[in-house]
């Protein structure tokens, strides 16, 4: 069976301790600490929690080694990015938005996960990130809420 591989930006992490987004994001790490998804974060994610409170930043860390991928953003996924901004479907401002759109795209992960919606949850700009892919030989890259993607648990809503 194949688990699902899903790169989970800072907004998701975040978002466990936001009224809006909580019953969301702690639906998703829950899926992912028993086993049901594979967490993917990147070097990118870590380097923006460095900044956030504890237990934000502690998060991640409930999620058990054996369901959890770590990786590092590399030339290729570098280069990625900065072909999104030079496409324009992002501007250099939101360089690390770009980044982690890149290392999913490179590392091809199942869906990346977000609550960005400005920069990466963001239809137009999910077609200027396809577009740009596929201009460069890359797969499409699926963006989705977190809400998209948990097991079917709409009885409980």
């Amino acid at each position: 069976m194949h688990i699902p591989r899903i790169y989970i930006d800072t907004s998701v992490i975040g978002g466990c301790f936001d009224d809006e987004f909580a019953y969301w994001s702690n639906k998703l790490f829950d899926e992912c600490i028993g086993g049901f998804k594979i967490a993917v974060i990147s070097d990118i994610t870590t380097s923006e929690l460095e900044g956030a409170p504890e237990k934000v930043r502690n998060r991640i860390d409930d999620i058990p080694a054996k369901f959890i991928e770590k990786l590092d953003i590399n030339e290729e996924s570098q280069e990625l990015a900065a072909n999104y901004i030079k496409f324009k479907a992002i501007s250099p401002k939101y360089l690390n938005d770009a980044s982690h759109i890149a290392v999913s795209t490179v590392s091809k992960v199942d869906v990346l996960v977000s609550w960005n919606f400005h920069h990466i949850v963001n239809y137009r700009r999910i077609n200027l990130y396809n577009s740009i892919n596929m201009m460069f030989g890359y797969p499409l890259i699926e963006i989705r809420t977190p809400r998209e993607v948990l097991n079917d648990d709409t009885e409980n809503i």
